[in-house]
């Protein structure tokens, strides 16, 4: 099914986001990343699949923006000592895919693969991540970040970054 040239132009903006999102991670540039997010964005890791009701199951993470900014503030006291040294970062994102669109939100689908390279050893993390994205004046914000990690169902030793 073609696109319209609408169609086409949200893909590439939407694509461009993510990209900078996953740089922004990976750089550990948080403050950034956190300005990416509503005032009333939620940000979810669900446990043992594919994830049903955040507030019934657990998560691995499950933060409204008061806690996104919390984890980000504890970071930047030099006292969480799970980032010290600091892992080396780097994110491969595909299979991005505009799966609906308002007008006003748009959710988005995309795949990652994240090798992290700390001093325990290297771990390469993959996930199926989606977004609701909403329009705020000329970009988008998130509203909303799902990440599925596909071994998720199994004992997580050593993450100790946002994914």
């Amino acid at each position: 099914m073609a696109m319209t040239p609408e169609q086409r132009a949200t893909l590439e903006d939407v694509t461009q986001f993510i990209y900078r999102e996953a740089r922004l991670q990976d750089e550990h540039a948080y403050d950034a990343w956190e300005a990416l997010w509503t005032d009333d964005g939620v940000y979810w890791v669900p446990a043992n699949g594919e994830g049903g009701d955040p507030e019934q199951e657990m998560s691995i993470l499950y933060d409204n923006r008061s806690r996104i900014a919390l984890r980000i503030r504890q970071f930047h006291t030099g006292k969480r000592f799970s980032q010290t040294p600091r892992s080396g970062l780097r994110r491969v994102v595909s299979n991005i895919e505009v799966i609906g669109d308002d007008g006003k939100e748009v959710r988005v689908c995309s795949n990652a693969i994240v090798f992290e390279s700390h001093v325990r050893g290297d771990t390469i993390w993959a996930s199926r991540n989606e977004y609701t994205l909403r329009r705020e004046g000329e970009g988008f914000r998130m509203a909303r970040k799902k990440v599925v990690l596909v071994n998720n169902g199994t004992a997580l030793w050593s993450m100790a970054f946002l994914i």
